[in-house]
């Protein structure tokens, strides 16, 4: 039997050697700590706190700004120094509360956990909404909001991605291999809101070591198993995970839950363990630092706020000055301008390159030689849908079914002629997604 996948995808170089083999190590911050108030997808959250109040570590200091949104809780204890601008991984100014850290880490009273086994649904899912817990493989949405679909009876898959398919990024591997009762354990936390559903941990063939230890854990867990997927990129998108694991099919139209199906990152879940089971709510996150301009790549777990600079200098720095810093994968991450931003929720890594091969790559026509649709994972043409994005025809590019790109960038890494593919059709989408909600 052939190992689990989609059509399409691409084999980069995955670059994981810099990093995989490095457990994961804590790095407590130096600095104040940054606080965007929008981490997730929805209304940003609205402060609860004013400058020169105290605060304790685990404190909510913004809480949710609607249905869907999430809190933001203190990661140290210390004083609220400003609510200002700052700049994200993505080069947005956003509104921010600055903390000054005290150097204590004095913690507030928690409330007391229950078994998970005298808890009602009701009761899990307001401690996973009330713990701040999002999507943290950088989507972003609200947990509490996707745990909650409209009839729950229906969901028949609970799918953690485990895939991990984004060159340099071993972060979610180290998670496997060190914190696998913890994974088991959210996932458990979410098959209790699901009588109908069973658990997938889909892992690519080329985390034999994670596979066999999340084998192991799960041995007498029936409503559990371990998928083996094809290591290939973008296994782990959501709609090729969820076709690789089910054979089920998703459309741009479509959620994950009209497929009967729930997918969560491997953060994610441990995270709804830690809030349901040790009753905390989220104020940490393991991110890697790799690519070949840094001194020591490796896996860091790193408070929320934390500066974006400072998890360099734990990773020994810069060998020498990179010509590009990408925060997340270099296929669908954001090449940044500053290392002075915070670490968030959705901050999976950092990753800093001698030469900016994208810059120096040197445009030409299309040759129409195809090999983008032989790639493309949503089985449509970037080639086509980028000249239709490149000369302004929102509505060609929405007829030949524009708005299914996930915007991965196989296209972009195997153009021959170096045209800008998944940047075209990602910027339509954008404009024409807009336009679409305008007149809903």
């Amino acid at each position: 039997m052939g190992l689990l996948t989609f059509k399409g995808g691409i084999h980069p170089n995955d670059g994981k050697s810099l990093a995989k083999e490095q457990a994961i190590v804590s790095v407590l911050p130096k600095g104040d700590l940054v606080y965007p108030l929008s981490q997730h997808i929805g209304a940003p959250s609205n402060p609860v706190v004013e400058v020169g109040d105290k605060v304790l570590k685990g404190q909510m200091i913004a809480e949710a700004g609607g249905f869907v949104s999430a809190p933001v809780h203190a990661s140290v204890s210390g004083t609220v120094k400003a609510l200002e601008p700052h700049f994200n991984s993505t080069g947005s100014k956003v509104p921010c509360l600055v903390i000054e850290n005290d150097g204590e880490y004095k913690e507030t009273e928690y409330v007391p956990v229950k078994p998970l086994d005298e808890m009602t649904k009701e009761e899990v899912l307001n401690v996973i909404g009330n713990a701040g817990i999002v999507g943290m493989g950088g989507a972003g949405f609200p947990t509490r909001v996707k745990l909650s679909p409209k009839e729950p009876e229906k969901i028949e898959y609970i799918i953690a991605n485990c895939a991990e398919c984004e060159p340099y990024i071993t972060a979610d591997y180290r998670r496997m291999l060190e914190d696998t009762d913890k994974l088991v354990s959210g996932m458990k936390v979410v098959l209790s809101l699901f009588d109908n559903a069973k658990g997938i941990f889909g892992v690519e063939d080329n985390k034999k070591d994670c596979i066999a230890k999340l084998e192991e854990a799960i041995k007498e867990e029936p409503r559990m198993s371990v998928k083996v997927l094809q290591t290939k990129y973008p296994q782990g998108a959501e709609r090729q995970l969820i076709y690789a694991t089910t054979k089920r099919a998703i459309n741009s139209t479509m959620l994950p839950a009209d497929a009967g199906c729930v997918v969560d990152n491997v953060e994610t879940l441990i995270g709804i363990h830690t809030a349901v089971v040790e009753g905390k709510p989220l104020m940490e996150r393991v991110v890697t630092v790799s690519g070949d301009a840094v001194e020591n790549p490796g896996n860091f777990k790193v408070l929320i706020g934390t500066n974006q600079q400072e998890l360099i200098d734990a990773a020994g720095g810069f060998k020498t000055t990179p010509q590009k810093v990408i925060s997340g994968g270099p296929m669908m991450g954001f090449s940044m301008f500053t290392l002075d931003t915070p670490i968030t929720k959705t901050s999976s890594s950092i990753l800093g390159f001698i030469e900016d091969e994208v810059a120096k790559a040197q445009t030409s026509a299309c040759i129409n030689c195809g090999r983008c649709v032989e790639v493309c994972p949503s089985r449509i043409i970037p080639s086509r849908l980028a000249d239709y994005a490149e000369r302004h025809d929102e509505e060609t590019f929405v007829k030949q079914n524009g708005l299914e790109c996930v915007e991965c960038g196989s296209c972009s890494y195997v153009c021959p002629a170096k045209r800008p593919l998944k940047q075209s059709i990602g910027s339509m989408r954008k404009i024409a997604l807009a336009n679409k909600k305008k007149k809903a």
